[in-house]
């Protein structure tokens, strides 16, 4: 088992603590580290030894700039620090009360192709599943990207369509429809091939497609989370405060606290959601393929969820 998924397993287990870690991991500062440094603080974590103090700085930057099962340094543009200073701009577009569908398309493929490629970078990735990268993968995610900006596009196509012009019908489509939305969007392969799982040692046991389902349910959950809140509370804010006399007075007040509230909520959600989950999921071992029961040590076995 990878050095990072160990650090999970012995630090990562309570909601709490998986969020001080994360506020940690999404330092935009680590992203000026070189491969080589990045290199260095993953054999450091993995040597065994105690770390002590000066060692956080190598913890943070291994766990956020390397993949977890390959032990690969991540792309700079994909890894967790790069998230919200990247998808910020993308987000706060894709959300603007847009006048027709056309523009409202462009922002959603731009934010559905780099949320995309956030989401391929950091899959679970266990060694027999990274062999069979294909076509069908690329072909996948290319479908997967029209789709999710299809759909991430429909609260603007009803409103359009529809002619709605009352300020709740059009909070209601911009912040409700979203979230379901957001969790039909995401498909995986690894519900199809398995992912790998472990046992309380961490040895690997084999492919599982039931840990596959459960890592993809939570991993769709937790941005349903992210992008639903996200959509939600800046419209609702918006709403109310339309209602108050300085709004209605100055009416273009609301653009600008909308663009702000959506980049605030975004960036407390990010680690609000990935923190929702373990990294390192468990599995009872009664809902597992049956050929996997044998290796059960204590009743349940490890997965990496991916993210």
């Amino acid at each position: 088992m990878d050095p990072n998924l160990l650090y999970w397993k012995s630090q990562g287990q309570s909601f709490l603590s998986r969020l001080q870690i994360w506020i940690n991991l999404l330092d935009p500062l680590s992203l000026i580290s070189s491969d080589d440094e990045i290199q260095k603080a993953h054999s450091l974590l993995g040597s065994g030894q105690p770390l002590n103090e000066k060692d956080g700085q190598a913890l943070t930057l291994s766990l956020s700039s390397v993949h977890a099962d390959s032990g690969a340094v991540l792309p700079l543009v994909f890894r967790s620090a790069a998230l919200l200073p990247i998808s910020t701009p993308l987000v706060v577009a894709s959300f603007l009360p847009h006048r027709s569908v056309k523009p409202a398309l462009f922002w959603q493929f731009l934010l559905q192709s780099y949320s995309a490629g956030f989401n391929y970078a950091n899959r679970n990735s266990s060694p027999e599943q990274s062999k069979k990268t294909s076509l069908k993968q690329l072909l996948l995610m290319a479908g997967t990207v029209s789709y999710a900006a299809c759909a991430g596009a429909l609260p603007q196509i009803f409103i359009s369509r529809l002619g709605v012009r009352s300020a709740a019908i059009q909070t209601f489509f911009r912040s409700i429809l979203p979230i379901p939305l957001s969790v039909s969007q995401l498909y995986s392969e690894e519900s199809e091939t398995g992912i790998q799982v472990f046992d309380s040692n961490g040895n690997p046991v084999g492919l599982s497609k039931a840990a596959g389902d459960k890592a993809v349910r939570e991993t769709a959950l937790s941005r349903a989370v992210l992008f639903g809140t996200t959509a939600a509370l800046p419209n609702l804010l918006v709403l109310l405060l339309q209602r108050t006399r300085l709004f209605q007075r100055n009416s273009l007040l609301a653009a600008p606290v909308r663009h702000m509230s959506v980049a605030l909520v975004l960036g407390l959600m990010i680690p609000v959601s990935f923190s929702l989950f373990p990294q390192l999921g468990t599995i009872k071992k009664e809902n597992v393929e049956e050929r996997l029961w044998a290796a059960a040590d204590g009743g349940r076995f490890y997965y990496h969820r991916g993210l």
